[in-house]
Parts: structure tokens; sequence; C-alpha cells
């Protein structure tokens, strides 16, 4: 039996039929579609969305790239297990998909993109908004999205749409493979008619599989981690996405053994888990990187080992440590000469800690009251900079963070990605859920704060949603409030005005850049930014999208906008102005290296010094072999 359907009609009903299941919950795969309409897709995608609206649910977008961190953000939050497709028109719609997916492939999260293309027929070429590419008649701006997809196919067939649409649904669904996933389609084909096979509507249930351990790669890292004098885990985003997080406490627990965490791994473990040490890296805490500058073995747990966990390589100065490395990848279990324990992450953890209770592993107790106190000591300094003494002056950055964390309780979920709130968020904030703390730090784009919360609030409707948002971060990408609004999803947007690039202004200090360009300021007599503050009033512009807009300008006023903002059932932002950018955030200094290189030559003095410090930073770095 056959049914006649244009291609876009076919694929609709297609996605409409999947499914993913992982240790019993079966969720939709694709839980709406995302879409601009343009010549490229409003009479392909755009038409079968209308046919097909009782069960292919649409949201409206504003910005093409906001459309990927919604749908990032809502794949996110239902935990890889289902996520959002994202339907653009053909020239800049599809070009300005790229970074969204590079910032899915880069956390290992699934989107599903379907941009327009160029006729494959070519009645007429070029057609409007076509990049004509003199040496290849294939190739279109689509082609950018290569490098930054886990699979990519252009359906320049309407039969080539079955493989091409299982292919695609495979990568979504595999948990080593999965990020971004790009169908380009020819907007004539997508019009186009076919008999389409009623099997290939069928309901398809994909499994996400959860692969043990091997056995001798058990067997070896048992052995590592049994001689091992001080380890120390490093939980990474692989703990999320597989839910690992119960096994990893009770692995913690069983041993002793210390849990440090990546951005993408913080709250693994609760922040009063008697293991958990903190933040790691050049965001960390002092605890763990004092713990990981001691250690003999590191064990990570669903990590990829980026430079700000590593430091740069010259974090892990024990002359003698080893890494042990459980991942789902092999690609990232081999990395730093480790032992590979190639597995899922929950899988791995309960075969270690059932081979290590039988052989009665614990780590001394000696190590385990040093870090404990050493814990007490940096909770102190945490408290120290959420305290605010003068209830009417102007808050500090980490007393803004201080204020939300007296209010919200485990069901609240933060976002962040970009400027000098990371830093802070991962040294000083205390997770209360595994997922109450959402940091995109992959990829670290500015912008992904707005669109992943509306992601979320519509993955979890019944959580209070945070984007916590810079002013260089908001005025990259603020529109898509006007979604949020449209559609009454109640995110709240912790707005911080600091008049610039924080934190890029700081690492320009520390690297002999002066501060130059950092600073949103008017153009001085010397050429420089140093004049006064530019009058621009993000709290009106978010106003006049739609927002409801709380302005708090000390302490006091801040406590009560947050509560309000809490309780609020609309969207609704604080507006808070802090210190400017030339200032510090008040939060402690960073407690590890991070490598970024300073001009070699240079006559201004600030270079210069730049130079000599980043030379000494450097003679401490090794690779591990």
């Amino acid at each position: 039996m056959t049914t006649r359907l244009t291609v876009a009609q076919a694929l609709v009903r297609f996605l409409a039929a999947q499914y993913t299941e992982r240790d019993g919950e079966r969720r939709r795969l694709i839980g709406a579609t995302w879409g601009i309409f343009g010549h490229g897709n409003v009479a392909g995608l755009g038409q079968a969305l209308v046919e097909y609206a009782d069960v292919m649910p649409y949201h409206q977008g504003r910005n093409e790239q906001s459309m990927v961190h919604a749908a990032v953000g809502y794949a996110r939050q239902s935990n890889r297990l289902s996520t959002h497709a994202v339907t653009t028109s053909i020239g800049p719609g599809a070009t300005n998909l790229v970074t969204g997916a590079a910032l899915a492939t880069v956390n290992h999260l699934p989107v599903l993109l379907l941009p327009g293309d160029v006729f494959a027929t070519r009645p007429a070429d070029p057609v409007l908004q076509q990049l004509e590419v003199p040496y290849a008649g294939d190739v279109s701006v689509n082609d950018a999205l290569r490098p930054v997809s886990r699979y990519f196919d252009r359906v320049t067939r309407p039969e080539a749409l079955i493989p091409a649409a299982l292919q695609a649904v495979r990568v979504l669904t595999d948990p080593v493979e999965t990020g971004a996933v790009t169908l380009a389609l020819p907007q004539d084909v997508q019009a186009e008619a076919y008999d389409w096979p009623d099997d290939f509507f069928a309901e398809r249930t994909w499994t996400v599989r959860r692969p043990g351990a091997d056995p001798a790669e058990l067997a070896e890292a048992v052995r590592a981690l049994r001689a091992a004098r001080r380890p120390l885990v490093v939980a990474g985003g692989g703990v999320h996405h597989s839910r690992a997080e119960e096994a990893l406490a009770a692995f913690a627990g069983a041993t002793g053994i210390p849990v440090a965490s990546t951005q993408a791994g913080k709250g693994s473990l609760r922040h009063d888990h008697p293991q958990d040490v903190g933040a790691i890296g050049h965001t960390g805490t002092a605890t763990a990187d004092e713990l990981a500058r001691t250690a003999d073995l590191m064990i990570g747990v669903g990590t990829r080992w980026t430079d700000f966990t590593t430091a740069s390589g010259t974090l892990f100065a024990h002359p003698d440590v080893r890494f042990v490395n459980l991942n789902i990848a092999s690609f990232d279990g081999h990395k730093l000469s480790g032992t590979p324990l190639v597995a899922d992450a929950r899988s791995g953890l309960e075969a270690l800690t059932e081979a290590l209770l039988g052989h009665g592993h614990r780590v001394a107790d000696s190590y385990v009251a040093e870090y404990t106190e050493d814990k007490a000591r940096w909770e102190q300094r945490v408290d120290a900079c959420y305290a605010a003494e003068e209830p009417d002056a102007r808050p500090t950055q980490p007393q803004v963070l201080g204020a939300l964390d007296a209010l919200v309780d485990e069901s609240d979920v933060l976002i962040n990605a970009a400027g000098s709130l990371p830093g802070d968020l991962h040294k000083l904030w205390r997770a209360r859920s595994r997922d109450q703390y959402h940091l995109e730090y992959g990829y670290s784009c500015m912008g992904y704060e707005i669109p992943a919360a509306i992601g979320v609030k519509l993955a979890a409707p019944e959580r209070n949603v945070w984007a916590l948002v810079g002013d260089g971060t908001y005025l990259m990408m603020p529109t898509e409030i006007v979604t949020a609004v449209q559609e009454g999803v109640a995110i709240k947007v912790l707005l911080l005005q600091n008049h610039g690039y924080a934190s890029i202004g700081g690492l320009s200090e520390e690297t002999g850049g002066e501060r130059y360009g950092t600073a949103y300021r008017y153009r001085a007599a010397d050429g420089t930014f140093s004049g006064e503050p530019l009058p621009v009033d993000l709290a009106a512009n978010a106003a006049s999208l739609g927002m409801r807009v709380l302005r708090a300008r000390t302490v006091r006023d801040l406590r009560a906008a947050l509560a309000e903002a809490r309780a609020a059932d609309t969207p609704t932002c604080v507006y808070v102005e802090t210190e400017t950018a030339d200032t510090v955030s008040g939060a402690p200094p960073a407690q590890a290296w991070w490598d970024v290189p300073v001009a070699e030559t240079a006559t201004r003095p600030s270079a210069v010094k730049a130079r000599e410090l980043y030379e000494r930073h450097v003679s401490t770095r090794r690779r591990h072999l």
C-alpha cells in the first residue's frame, strides 16, 4: 500500500512517528518544529506543517540561530531523548544555522536541521539567494553545514528521502554520534509528489543503548583505582547525558573518592554531597584544583578534557599521575594517554562500584578529612562573596548570584553560556539538583541563553527557568523574547548591565591588550572607547519587546525583584546594573591557568610584562604520554 504525498508532507509524517526509548522511558523524538519561512521552504515544509498541524507542533522563531539554541535547550532538558526540528529558507536563513549547529555538535546534543536549498532541477540558475560556485554546480551555501553536522544529506529525489530520513534519526538517537543532523531540501523537491510505502510512516522506536564495559578494560581500570592513593573523579556532561548521577553518588560514597566537575558536569553531585569538591580547572575552586595538582590518578567520567578543565595542560602536576577515562566515545576514552573504559557512564560506574566493593576498597580517612576541611574553607569564601553588608548599595555580580542562591530551590534551572558569569557560576553556584545548572560552555556561544531558556521551559513547563544574561550577550540576540511573549512561555531573564565585555576585558588586560575595544563607552579624543558609558537602556528594550521588566538598583531592590519574578506566570525580566566592565567582579581569582598566547614581541610595557608571565606558565605545561 502507498500514499501519495509531497516530500515535505512525507517528512513531517515520518518525523511525527519516531520515538526513543531508554530504561523503559518512551519519548517522541521530534517534539515540535521551529521555522522561519521564505521562498525556499514556505510552499514545501510550510505547507506540510499546516497540513499536519495536528501531529507536528510549530513554533515561530525570529532568528535562525536562536531557533537552534531553543531546540538544543529542549534536547538537553529532555536528556537527549527528544529534540526539535528547525526549518529555514535558502541563503541567509540556512547559513544562520551554522553557529547553532556547531554548538549542538560540540555539546553532543541532537537537533534536526531542515534548510531549504536551491532547485535540484535547475530550471533557472541562479535563483534568488543562490551562491554560485564556478567549479562545482552541485554546491550550495548549505554545504557550510557539513563540517558542523554529524550527518548531512541533500535530498535531490523524492525516493532518496527514505534512506536519508532513517539515517538522520539513527544519528540523532546514537549516544556517541549525536549532534546536529542536516537534511538539505531543494525547494522544488519539497513540493514534488511521490507514492510512499505506508510502512515508511509506521511508528518506530529507537532504543538508546547503554553499552557496558569490556571486561579487560574494566579489570585494568580497577587495578589503577586500587593502586591509587590520591584519586580524583572529574565528572563531565556525559554523567548527565546518561543519567548517571545516582551511580556516581553511590561510587563516591562507597569509595570516598572526591568528585570535581566540569562546566557541563556540575550538578552531577549535589553541592552538599560529602564527596563533591566543586568545579575544576581555570574556573575551578581552590579545593578541586589543589586536589588535581596532587592527584596520582584522575578518573574522567564523561568528559572531553578541554583546556579549561586541564588548565591548558598545567593542572595535573603529580609526577606519576595517570588517567582512567570512562566515556561512551572511544575518541575521548583514549585522551591524555589514559586507560580507556569505553562504556555508558552509568553502566561503567555501576561496574566499577561493584568491583571495588568486592575488594573492600576505600581511600584513606586522612584523605577524606583533607578535602572535607578544604571544601569547608572554600564555602566560607563563597559566603563572603555572596554577602551584602550594605543592602542599599549597587550589587556586585557575585552578590547578584547570592541573592538568587538565597531564593531558588532544586526545581529552578539556571542557563548561561558566555561572558564573566560562567566563571563566577562555576566557582560559586551551589547546584541543588542534577539539571539546575545549565551552562553551555562547550561552544560558549553568546546569545544562547534566552532561546535555550524557552526550549528548557517547553520541555519542563513546571520549572522556574532563569536565563542569566550580560549586556554583551543580550545585545547579540534578544529577539526570542518576542517568541516567549507570543507563546506565553514564562521564562525569567536576569539581565546584568556592566557596560561592556567584562570577561574578555579582564583577559585583555592580563594578556597585554589593555582592555582595548571591550568597553561600551563613547569614543574618546585619543581614539579609544574610554568616554562616558553609552546611554543604552536595555531594560526599556526588553520592555519594548513585550516583556515585563523589574528594575533593581540596590541589593534590597534586587531581592524583591527576583522574588516577584520567580512568582510571575508571564515572561519577566529583572534588570540590574552591576560593576562596570573595567573593574573586577568580586569573585575569587582564577585558581588555575588558561593558555591565551601573548605577543612574543611588543613595545608596550603591559604586553612585555604579560609575555614574561606567560612564559613562566608555559614552562609548567606537560604532555601526558
